[in-house]
C-alpha cells in the first residue's frame, strides 16, 4: 500500500482561497515581512501557508509554477482565490488588500 502523500497545509482567506507566502530562510526582505504576516493573521483571522524555497526543491517548484516569471524571487505572495500576487516587500495596507481579495 503506497504511503499517503503529504500536502502543504492549506490556509484560507474569507474567499476560501490559499494565501501562499514563499520565502528564503536567509532572505532579509522576507524577514522584514514577518511582522506584517503576523499582524495580518491576528487582525484579519486569516492564515498564510508559508513555504521555504531556498532549501526545499518541492516548494521551489510550486513557487515557479505560481510565479510564472512575474517576480523570480522572494518574498513572493500568491492568493489562489484572486490569482493576485505581491513581489517583494510591501506596506501593510497593500498586503491586507491582497489577502482579503480587494
Amino acid at each position: 500500500m503506497p504511503a499517503a502523500k503529504k500536502e502543504a497545509p492549506k490556509a484560507t482567506t474569507k474567499q476560501e482561497g490559499i494565501l501562499y507566502d514563499f520565502y528564503g530562510t536567509e532572505c532579509v526582505h522576507c524577514k522584514e515581512m514577518d511582522p506584517l504576516v503576523e499582524r495580518l493573521e491576528k487582525e484579519e483571522k486569516v492564515k498564510l501557508t508559508r513555504l521555504e524555497v531556498w532549501h526545499n526543491a518541492q516548494n521551489q517548484k510550486l513557487l515557479q509554477q505560481l510565479d510564472g516569471g512575474k517576480c523570480g524571487g522572494v518574498p513572493f505572495f500568491y492568493n489562489t482565490a484572486t490569482k493576485k500576487w505581491i513581489c517583494g516587500s510591501t506596506d501593510y495596507e497593500t498586503f491586507k488588500k491582497w489577502a482579503l481579495g480587494k
